[in-house]
C-alpha cells in the first residue's frame, strides 16, 4: 500500500527526541506522505522548518478554533507569508468548535471567515475543524465558502445528515483512529460505507486519536498507526485494502494538489 497521513501535528513537542525514528517508522508502514496542520502561526512556522528539506512532507497554515482569540489580522498576514512556500499545501485548521470553548463563540466565526477569505485569495483548499457547533459551522460555509475552492473535514465525527450536507458542498471526509475504536467508533463504522470512495481522506491527528490495536502500547498516536485506520475503513466498507488505498492516496495528492511522489 500507499498511504498519505492527510492531517497530523508532528510538530509537537512529543516528537523532539525521536523524530526521525517516527519518520521511519512511517517509511516502514508504508506512509509516503504526510500533511502537518499549522494551529497557529508559531505552529505553522515550526512545522514548515520540519518540511522544507524533507520529501514527502507537507504543511498547511492556519488557527485552529482554540485559539481564534488570540486571531489578529497581522496573524493571517504572517501566515500568508508562510504560504508562499511551496511545502505550504493548505489552509487550516481552521473551524468552530464549541465544545471546549477555549475561544468565544464570536471570536471563532470571526476568525474562520477571516481565513475562508485569506484561502479564497490564495487559492488553497482548506482543512476544517467542526466539534459541536450546532450547525453554525454549516451555516457559515453555505454563505461564506467558495465552493470552486477544495477542502476537508478533518475527524469526522458528526452524523449523517452532516455528512450528506458536506458531501453536498463538495467536500472530503477525513477517517481518523476512531473508527478502530470499539465503542465510540462503531457509529462512524456505521456511516463509513455512505462516503463515495473518491472523498475519502485517512489522517492520524497525530499525536491524538491513537487507533486499536496501537492504543494499547502507545499513548502518543504516529503516521505509522494510519495503516490500522486504512485497514478498518476497507474492513467495514468490504474493499480490498490496497484498491482503497490506491483510490486514497490519489484523493488525498489531488485535494493538496501534489505530484510527482
Amino acid at each position: 500500500m500507499k498511504l498519505f497521513d492527510s492531517h497530523c501535528h508532528i510538530d509537537d513537542k512529543s516528537y523532539n527526541k525521536d523524530f526521525d525514528d517516527v519518520l521511519k517508522r512511517a517509511e516502514e508502514a508504508d506512509v509516503k506522505a504526510m500533511m502537518i496542520a499549522g494551529i497557529t502561526e508559531k505552529s505553522s512556522q515550526r512545522a514548515l522548518s520540519l518540511a522544507e528539506n524533507r520529501t514527502g512532507l507537507y504543511i498547511s497554515t492556519g488557527i485552529h478554533p482554540h485559539d481564534a482569540k488570540g486571531f489578529t489580522k497581522e496573524s493571517i498576514k504572517g501566515l500568508k507569508v508562510l504560504a508562499k512556500s511551496p511545502k505550504v499545501r493548505a489552509w487550516g485548521e481552521t473551524g468552530l468548535d464549541f465544545n471546549r470553548m477555549y475561544s468565544p463563540k464570536k471570536d471563532q466565526e470571526k476568525c474562520l471567515i477571516s481565513q475562508l477569505e485569506a484561502a479564497d485569495e490564495l487559492k488553497l483548499p482548506l482543512i476544517f475543524h467542526e466539534r459541536d457547533s450546532g450547525g453554525r459551522f454549516l451555516e457559515i460555509l453555505n454563505t461564506d465558502y467558495n465552493r470552486e475552492l477544495k477542502g476537508v473535514v478533518h475527524c469526522f465525527s458528526g452524523n449523517e445528515k452532516e455528512l450528506n450536507n458536506y458531501l453536498k458542498l463538495g467536500l472530503y471526509i477525513g477517517i481518523t483512529g476512531i473508527i478502530t475504536i470499539k465503542t465510540r467508533g462503531e457509529y462512524l463504522r456505521k456511516i463509513a460505507p455512505m462516503i463515495p470512495a473518491d472523498r475519502i481522506l485517512i489522517e492520524t491527528d497525530a499525536p491524538y486519536l491513537t487507533p486499536a490495536p496501537e492504543k494499547n502500547h502507545n499513548r502518543r498516536n504516529e503516521p505509522a498507526f494510519v495503516r490500522s485506520t486504512m485497514l478498518k475503513l476497507a474492513e467495514v466498507r468490504n474493499e480490498d485494502p490496497v484498491q482503497l488505498s490506491s483510490i486514497i492516496w490519489n484523493n488525498t495528492c489531488r485535494l493538496y494538489d501534489i505530484s510527482g511522489i
